[in-house]
């Protein structure tokens, strides 16, 4: 497990210093000139043999702001195009049999259908990647132990069951845009669950930080990194607007390709003029799209997501706490446990000193003290134990042996109710235990 000690999340002023060193080339003047020749052509179809208004008016659609959902745009487009330029799904004329042994038209149409699959492919993996890092950043910040084969067989359930929607939507007969709305709901549940787990409080949070083992600064990470004005928005002005054309050009070319097949059929407009537009705006904004994608990949593999509070330009602040021990002296934390069951937790190490004796007792109703963990040396110290009664527990730092030596420890304690696991989705809700206000630390020198 990698230590996040003394690192923060990254901030937008980090990421600006950070992206001056990754300036994107700006997209060739082809993609604007193709794009706008596509939309015009897709306008001067329309005006001549179309009655459908929707589709000329997807040409005014505006681009979304997020970097990832562009992505999944560009890619529905991808997708959409390919199966217009299926032969399957060609004009009739262009599908007779005795117009395809010489007519150029279908092998042409057969190597863009093979362009766009390449990219659509490229889009995938690309996607694939990014996510697989997230994800192996987040294991590497997590104990490896049961925790972290629990979180792996938690996401590879989560992956199986959205997968299995998406096939029984497909199965139904859902459109490709269907598909892809249904992606994107995916997409945002996943960054819904992931912002819950950073932004909750109370037992939630107490649960998510001891039980499965994900560090606070991980949390925070998760909850801030796509605040709308959070990192994530210097790289959305950064590499956004070039994005932002290409799905324009993404979604001009689809609507063209439409209209043209649906006037194909009657001849109105020339097949060479349009076969030609066809062809260089499928080229250019194949590799173009592609150039980003591996911009920005590359911006991403280098790109930190925890860096030092130093570089972050911001104290850095926890939940431990810091309590010097005089020689001679003790220090105690009294923790209130209103629910029986819950789980007393605690987490130290010293700063200064070699060792120093601690022990945990509970202090019943007669005022009688219980010993629930044995007293013993360390230097650190992790555990927790389920509390068989309510009332208080008592953790003692002892430095009474030392005549000469004062010790510092930096330590934190938490009192965590129990949950019942009723809900397969127990940890992606903000519902809070009755007892998610049990915890109550009140100390003494």
């Amino acid at each position: 497990m990698a230590s996040t000690a003394g690192l923060v999340p990254i901030t937008r002023a980090f990421l600006s210093k950070f992206y001056d060193k990754y300036p994107f080339k700006p997209l060739v003047s082809d993609v604007s000139l193709l794009a706008t020749a596509c939309k015009e052509q897709a306008l001067r179809i329309h005006a001549a043999n179309s009655d459908d208004p929707d589709l000329a008016a997807q040409l005014d659609l505006i681009s979304p702001h997020k970097i990832d959902e562009n992505t999944w745009r560009n890619r529905e487009q991808v997708e959409e195009i390919l199966f217009l330029l299926h032969k399957d799904n060609w004009p009739s004329s262009l599908k007779e049999e005795d117009c395809l042994p010489t007519n150029g038209v279908a092998v042409r149409l057969a190597k863009l259908e093979e362009q766009m699959q390449h990219l659509l492919t490229t889009i995938q993996e690309f996607q694939k990647a990014s996510s697989e890092r997230i994800f192996n950043m987040v294991l590497t910040y997590m104990p490896q132990d049961f925790r972290c084969i629990l979180f792996k067989q938690q996401r590879e359930r989560s992956e199986k069951r959205r997968q299995a929607e998406v096939d029984a939507l497909v199965a139904a007969g859902g459109s490709i845009h269907d598909k892809y709305a249904l992606l994107w709901r995916q997409q945002m549940d996943r960054r819904h669950q992931l912002a819950q787990l950073g932004s909750s409080t109370g037992v939630l949070r107490t649960i998510v930080k001891w039980l499965v083992g994900v560090p606070q600064v991980l949390l925070d990470f998760v909850c801030r990194i796509n605040d709308d004005n959070g990192p994530m928005e210097e790289q959305r002005q950064r590499y956004g607007p070039p994005l932002y054309e290409l799905t324009s050009f993404a979604i001009a070319l689809r609507v063209f390709i439409s209209l043209w097949w649906s006037s194909f059929d009657h001849a109105i407009f020339p097949t060479k003029e349009l076969l030609e537009l066809l062809e260089k705006s499928v080229s250019v904004y194949s590799s173009e799209f592609k150039r980003f994608l591996s911009f920005l990949g590359e911006v991403f593999e280098n790109s930190p997501f925890l860096i030092s509070a130093e570089d972050a330009g911001i104290a850095n602040k926890d939940d431990f706490k810091e309590a010097i021990i005089a020689a001679g002296k003790t220090h105690e934390v009294l923790v209130t446990v209103e629910c029986e069951g819950s789980l007393v937790a605690w987490d130290f190490r010293l700063t200064a000193g070699k060792d120093v004796g601690f022990s945990v007792e509970f202090l019943d109703a007669s005022s009688t003290n219980r010993p629930m963990l044995p007293y013993q040396r360390y230097e650190a110290h992790q555990g927790n134990f389920y509390s068989p009664s309510i009332g208080m527990y008592k953790l003692i730092w002892d430095n009474s042996y030392s005549t000469f030596y004062r010790k510092s420890v930096r330590y934190k304690v938490d009192s965590i109710p129990p949950v019942l696991d009723t809900d397969k989705h127990a940890l992606s809700t903000n519902d809070e235990s009755p007892c998610s206000d049990a915890t109550s630390n009140d100390e003494k020198q």
